[in-house]
């Protein structure tokens, strides 16, 4: 049986200049179609049935192969355990099993796909395109329904005009529904002469408009591609047959079936055949022999010489023919009106066993989640050549290290409402550039129907949020981005769907088990969200892509996971943890997702090495950052979220003479497992938007300047603010992220408007103006000059901190980080004079950051005479010399190895 989408594929047999070798969604039970390299160039084997199954031998052999290679490229499903050091027998079998299971998935997937890269390119075949053949073409997957139409303003919203037709390839047994809309022809124009007529509608003309005929293109092929002889039987395709049947009954053979007389058996008269032939002259056709084997079966070895097979496989299609006939933009314009136009809303309709359905799309790329009140819809999205945005600027470069501003697209704007990619664009970006930070992570960009859910509950994975502009708007940001130098990450939300049924994922077919699990499983306990089914493979088809879908239409240059607590365990992640490696692989830990992480990132980095992955997790669970090929999930950095945690509650519930410099030194590095790949933030989006407060507010307040504030509260707070900052983006691994605005002290929290607050936008903005007051522009050059330090100094991308210095009584931490010392006084009134900090190297060390200087407006208690230190030949903090520095109270200052002096 041939299935729906293998297809799509061979449907038109030149509608692609590139051959497509896989089945999207092709049955598993059916021989699959596909272009095979073999080694045994002079051997191929043909079958009398093209549904037959594999031998059970070779089904045997396959798994052995497999094992084989994994072997050689070294894989370990335990291996970082090892590397760690962790000894846990019932841990260690989970990864085996569940490395086992991969094999198995990957096994199954491979039974419907081609490789992992196809199966992660459903966007090609999947939702809306245009076809080279003056048409669109849809493809949904909807298995719980029993009738499928597109309706829509193009077709006055009906039900039957354009819906899946039975017997052209309508609906397949895997439940996905194939629609055509043919391109209308205009008045007075003829239908194309060729069946197969291809349009360019990127360009106005093509080889097809210089007015030759369909007849004299296959006359120049059928003149310059065949070599003589090898056109004998396309010009006269009767001749074998009729040469077979002289051969076989004579010149006057029967007629009817009761005049034919018994015929001698297959292998008799190929034997007669090749003994008439064994005089013949040379020719230039291929040459081949029939091998029998002697089996029962009709198996027979197709020998072929050298020669013949190496001719052939020289000989390249004639598709350069084909594609001279191709025809330009405007001669499609002058022939056809567009079927489905550019800027046409549309929806899909099904029939169920519960009636009928008008659902978005699921793979739609530009919906409109709550039109004026109306029903959502699907936008078509396909602007003419000349308005479509066309890229500028190259890829950055990968860096060693990360500076990421956090930023919401929305609230990014000081005006009390939504604000757009555009302005974004002329106003954000700028501020990032000058900041120093190297890379944006945007929030809440793929669309949602409820603004107040920050973009977190999401219902279309493929489409752009409407509310900030088009798809090519974004494409512009990203593009403006790249031209300043900015990676851009997307924050996807993979562990969890809104529960909107009209615009989003949930009961899509009509059915609660087609996208998410049924029963209590397929709903998040607290937050009322939908769990995906990440085991099913038509799921791991749409999630998958989606990822492939945002880097290669988009140019986004990696993903940061959200939540993935929520979709590791069956509990949401709401379960106290005690660290025990027994919580990582009992009963509550999803299988299912953990392989759609490692298979995720496996896809993420085969397709793009330069991407860039982020988990985020609570529950930090073994191996996040590990190589998959060692049984790890193979992120490239992990979030540390304790270390925001510990700052608020410090600041909300602890006295500053109570601080402990232990705990905030341990909470900020962790266990030094993977602390290289660490995230580090003092606050993100959680702190001022999920009803918390921005430590700005907790320590300055929300009133502007200083006259509304003690001196000693204000010189207290932008102290603090400045070292926590500090010490949490160079004590850690190689990445640093800040919420957009915490970097000059923003004041308020973020609230989205919602009933509880009458809809109202005061508090969700940014306030820009904030700049023009002293102490928010100071708190902006403190933190602007802590990126330029890793910016010129290269500090995140150096090994991990050498921690040698951490005093509970005095409240001093240092640490060195290559040839920088960092050295943090947080103790709220004593100051030291000459504090002694073993150092490594002998020589001269300079101050190169200070948080006490007046220009960001700390005391200036430093004189310039010392910035420059000298070491003492005296051993301390287990080094061979020492430093005796100057420690203002809650100031911190940074020290650069500018000269080093013999010992």
């Amino acid at each position: 049986m041939l299935s729906l989408t293998d297809s799509l594929r061979i449907s038109s047999p030149l509608s692609d200049s590139r051959l497509s070798f896989l089945s999207q969604t092709g049955n598993r039970t059916s021989r699959q179609l596909k272009f095979v390299r073999s080694r045994r160039a002079r051997v191929s084997r043909c079958r009398c049935s093209a549904t037959e199954e594999p031998t059970p031998q070779r089904r045997k052999q396959r798994p052995e192969k497999y094992k084989q290679a994994e072997e050689e490229k070294g894989i370990d499903p335990v291996g970082f355990l090892s590397k760690y050091g962790i000894t846990h027998k019932a841990f260690a079998q989970f990864l085996r099993e569940r490395y086992k299971s991969l094999k198995d998935l990957k096994d199954e997937i491979l039974t419907r796909h081609f490789s992992l890269k196809e199966m992660s390119s459903g966007y090609e075949l999947m939702g809306m395109h245009r076809n080279v053949q003056h048409r669109v073409d849809f493809l949904e997957w909807a298995p719980g329904a029993r009738y499928c139409a597109l309706i829509g303003d193009f077709n006055g919203w009906s039900t039957t005009r354009n819906c899946a037709r039975e017997g052209h390839f309508g609906h397949d047994d895997y439940g996905y529904w194939f629609i055509i809309l043919e391109d209308k022809l205009r008045e007075g124009e003829e239908p194309d002469k060729l069946y197969f007529q291809q349009y360019n509608y990127a360009d106005d003309y093509d080889k097809g408009d210089t007015g030759i005929t369909i007849e004299e293109i296959f006359k120049k092929a059928n003149d310059e591609y065949w070599e003589p002889g090898e056109d004998r039987f396309i010009k006269s395709r009767y001749e074998v047959a009729a040469k077979l049947y002289e051969e076989m009954f004579g010149p006057n053979g029967p007629q009817t079936e009761e005049e034919l007389e018994a015929m001698p058996d297959a292998a008799t008269r190929y034997k007669t055949w090749k003994e008439q032939q064994k005089n013949d002259p040379a020719s230039n056709l291929p040459s081949y022999d029939v091998v029998d084997s002697g089996k029962e079966y009709d198996i027979y070895n197709i020998i072929g010489d050298p020669e013949s097979f190496k001719k052939f496989r020289m000989k390249q299609p004639p598709i350069a023919y084909w594609l001279e006939t191709k025809k330009g933009r405007k001669g499609w314009l002058q022939k056809y009106m567009p079927a489905l136009p550019h800027g046409s809303k549309y929806r899909v309709y099904f029939n169920t066993p519960n009636g009928p359905l008008e659902r978005v799309p699921a793979w739609a790329n530009f919906v409109i989640p709550d039109a004026d009140g109306m029903q959502a819809l699907a936008v078509h999205w396909e602007p003419p050549p000349e308005y479509a945005y066309k890229w500028k600027h190259k890829l950055p470069v990968k860096p060693k290290s990360l500076r990421i501003y956090e930023c919401h697209v929305g609230i990014s704007g000081q005006e009390p409402k939504i604000s757009s990619f555009s302005d974004f664009i002329s106003k954000v970006l700028p501020h990032v550039k000058e900041a120093g930070y190297n890379a944006i992570q945007i929030i809440g960009v793929v669309e949602h129907k409820d603004y107040f859910t920050v973009g977190y509950r999401v219902t279309n994975f493929y489409a752009v949020s409407s509310r900030y502009g088009t798809p090519d708007d974004f494409k512009r940001l990203v593009d403006e981005a790249h031209g300043l130098g900015l990676l851009v990450f997307l924050e996807i939300v993979h562990s969890y769907a809104a529960a909107d049924e009209m615009v989003g994922l949930s009961l899509f077919d009509g059915t609660n088990d087609c996208y998410f699990h049924t029963g209590k499983r397929g709903h998040h306990k607290f937050w009322g969200t939908r769990m995906f089914k990440y085991g099913d493979l038509d799921v791991l088809h749409f999630l998958l892509s989606n990822l492939n879908w945002w880097v290669e239409e988009y140019h986004v240059d990696g993903f940061h996971f959200h939540s993935l607590s929520s979709m590791l365990y069956t509990h949401n992640g709401f379960a106290s943890f005690t660290g025990d490696m027994d919580e990582y692989c009992n009963q509550y830990v999803d299988k299912e997702a953990l392989l759609y992480l490692i298979l995720a990132n496996e896809v993420l980095h085969a397709l793009h090495p330069n991407v860039i992955t982020i988990a985020e997790d609570a529950t930090l669970y073994p191996g996040l950052c590990d190589p998959t090929s060692q049984g790890g999930l193979g992120f490239d950095y992990f979030a540390n979220l304790s270390a925001s945690e510990m700052w608020l509650a410090l600041l909300e519930n602890t006295p500053d003479h109570e601080w402990c410099m232990s705990k905030i030194v341990s909470t900020l590095v962790g266990d030094r497992q993977n602390t290289d790949k660490m995230l580090l933030y003092a606050e993100n989006h959680n702190q001022s938007i999920s009803g918390g407060r921005s430590f700005a507010e907790i320590l300055i307040g929300n009133s502007l300047g200083k006259s509304s504030i003690s001196q000693e509260s204000l010189l207290r707070g932008c102290s603090l603010h400045k070292m926590i900052r500090l010490i949490t983006s160079t004590i850690g691994g190689h990445a640093y992220l800040n919420f957009m605005g915490n970097e000059f002290g923003h004041p308020k929290r973020v609230e989205f408007p919602m009933s509880s607050n009458n809809f109202s936008f005061s508090l969700a903005n940014r306030r820009w103006d904030l700049l023009e007051d002293d102490v928010h522009y100071q708190l902006f050059s403190f933190d602007k000059d802590m990126m330029h330090l890793d910016k010129n100094g290269r500090i995140l991308s150096r090994g991990l901190a050498n921690i040698h210095h951490v005093n509970d009584t005095t409240m001093v931490i240092s640490y060195l980080r290559g040839p920088n010392l960092f050295v943090f006084n947080f103790h709220p009134v004593n100051s030291y004079e000459r504090y002694i900090i073993g150092v490594e190297e002998a020589g001269e060390y300079q101050v190169t950051l200070n948080t006490d200087e007046k220009k960001y407006g700390g005391r200036g208690l430093l004189g310039h005479d010392q910035n420059i230190q000298r070491t003492i030949s005296r051993r301390a903090d287990g080094m061979r010399f020492c430093l005796e520095v100057p420690l203002p109270s809650r100031s911190a200052q940074v020290y650069k190895l500018t000269r080093i002096l013999r010992a």
